[in-house]
Parts: C-alpha cells; sequence; structure tokens
C-alpha cells in the first residue's frame, strides 16, 4: 500500500507551524504522531512512517525547527505540547498514538500530561525520562553538557550542501554508513544561501529546551501520574556512537521501579540517532509500536 506524503502549515501562538503528512490511498486506521528531537526534523521519521501504510502519519517540525524555524518564543515542554494540540485540531484528529524520540519524549510526555484525552497510547524513544546534570554542572552550562557537539554544529556554516553531507559522513554515529534516509535528514536541515548555509535550528530555541532534559519536581510527578501504558525503547549507544549511553542500564532500573506502567526495551545494535534513521532501528521501533497499539488498554486504573 502507497502513501502520500505532503507538508502543512497550521495556526498556532506566534504564526504557522510546518508539519508533514504520510497518509494512506484508503481510509485509515488511525493516526500516529511522531515527535523529534531537539535539534532534528519531521525527517527522522520517513522510515517509521512507512511501517504504517495503513495509518496517517502527522510529523511536526517543533517550533524553532525546520520549516517551524521561524516561530517565536515561548519555547519549553509545554508551549511544544500546546503546539501538538493545534496540530491535532488542524487535521482534523480527535486524538493519537504518540511517538517522541530524545526531546520529542519530553514533548510527548508533557503532551499526554497535558492532553491525555487526545493520546491513545505513548511511546518514548531514548527520551522522556529526566536526564540528570552531571554533579557541578551550572545551568548555563547545560545546553553544551547535553548536546555536546550537536549544539557547536548549530553555529556553524557550509559553503554548499555537499560539505554539510561531507560533515554528517564523518559524524561517529554514522561511521561512514550514510544511507538516503540520512542524506535526506541532512539535506533538509540546511537553511540560507550559498556560501553560507547553516542548519535550520533555533539556537535559542534549542538552548532553552535543553534546560528542560534534566526534568523538574512537575514533571516527574506527571510521569508518574499518567494514566496509560508507557514505552521507553532505549538505544545502546549514545549521540557520538558511544558506551556510556544516554540513559546507562542502571538509570532504566531506577526508573523501572519509580515507574511501574512504563516498560523498558532495548534496540539493538543502534545509536541516538540510528534508532530512528536506520532501517533496524527503526524496524524495532515500529516493532514496538505495533505491539502496543494492538495489545494495549487505552487507560491505566488508579
Amino acid at each position: 500500500m502507497t502513501q502520500r506524503y505532503s507538508t502543512i502549515t497550521c495556526p498556532v501562538t506566534g504564526g504557522d507551524l510546518t508539519a508533514a503528512i504520510w497518509e494512506p490511498e484508503s481510509s485509515p486506521l488511525g493516526t500516529i504522531l511522531l515527535i523529534h528531537g531537539i535539534t532534528a526534523s519531521h525527517m527522522s521519521w520517513p522510515l517509521i512512517a512507512a511501517a504504517f501504510p495503513q495509518h496517517r502519519v502527522i510529523a511536526p517540525d517543533l517550533r524553532g525547527r525546520g520549516g517551524s524555524r521561524s516561530l517565536p518564543s515561548p519555547f519549553g515542554m509545554p508551549q511544544h505540547a500546546d503546539d501538538m494540540n493545534a496540530l491535532l485540531d488542524a487535521t482534523g484528529t480527535e486524538s493519537a498514538f504518540v511517538v517522541g524520540h530524545s526531546m520529542g519524549g519530553f514533548v510527548a510526555a508533557t503532551f499526554a500530561a497535558h492532553y491525555p484525552d487526545r493520546v491513545t497510547g505513548l511511546v518514548l524513544i531514548d527520551g522522556g525520562l529526566p536526564i540528570p546534570a552531571p554533579e557541578g554542572t551550572s545551568r548555563e552550562e547545560l545546553p553544551q553538557v547535553i548536546l555536546g557537539p550537536a549544539a557547536e554544529r548549530l553555529s556553524m556554516t557550509f559553503p554548499d550542501r555537499e560539505t554539510y553531507q561531507q560533515f554528517w559522513a564523518k559524524h561517529p554515529a554514522f561511521a561512514g554508513h550514510v544511507t538516503q534516509a540520512i542524506r535526506d535528514y541532512v539535506d533538509y536541515d540546511l537553511v540560507g544561501t550559498e556560501p553560507v548555509l547553516r542548519p535550520s535550528s533555533n539556537i535559542a530555541a534549542v538552548s532553552f529546551d535543553a534546560l528542560q532534559l534534566s526534568g523538574d519536581t512537575r514533571y516527574r510527578a506527571a510521569l508518574g501520574e499518567l494514566r496509560m501504558p508507557v514505552h521507553f525503547i532505549r538505544a545502546p549507544r549514545g549521540l557520538l556512537n558511544q558506551i556510556p549511553a544516554l540513559y546507562s542500564p542502571e538509570q532504566c532500573e531506577e526508573w523501572r521501579s519509580e515507574l511501574p506502567h512504563v516498560t523498558f526495551h532495548e534496540a539493538p545494535d543502534v545509536n541516538h540517532y540510528t534508532i530512528t534513521l536506520a532501517e533496524r532501528g527503526a524496524d524495532f521501533v515500529a516493532s514496538v509500536i505495533t505491539e502496543h497499539m494492538a495489545n494495549q488498554p487505552r487507560e491505566v486504573k488508579a
């Protein structure tokens, strides 16, 4: 079954939000909302969208990223959640199965907490659980500590698209194995005019949002109060294909005891990027989504 791909804009606070839609030619079985990470775009998702040809799949460019890069503040998880609510309204969607990767997991969990009737299920991909700041890290240092080279990239310029492709081809996360999905992701990220091209993410948005990834007490409480089954998928390697990963096995064990309504999975042989941008990662994520949609009830009894 083929999917039609298109992009739309919808009104949100301060302007228009851009989103992609993949939809079947016949009536969809349901809607899946895919929410990308902190410096990414909807181009994180084509492999996973393709795994659900009978569903309508909606994937925004979050405020300050991609086609939504010109949207102004406020930033932060509550505003992103409100933007997701507006996106569902604009697409005539009553409720959706929600999936978030990296920071998108925080947006997804916040959306589920603020608008529970609009979320039929929740999958968090290597994100959404608070990331503890290293001891001695100041608030000002936190974005750089969490994002590392990803933050530095946003200040760089590139003379042409091929140079940016070469930059990513050398990235440790891809180890020289660049697929068409990765090339498309990279190409979509550039804005500007040669010879001054730059990544599309707004540095102010990224820096502000990064401050919320360690999770305040309200966010932690909201995670514990979610009244729906939640699945968390860990990538065993980090943003630079390194061990330790973003979440250690020990951290996941601690969260497992604290959040009994969360089911934990580990995607084999992937890092924080290739969990959505490589077929092996996308296939595993799609299998978890498929199982969750088919077998789990909408609500967890209090």
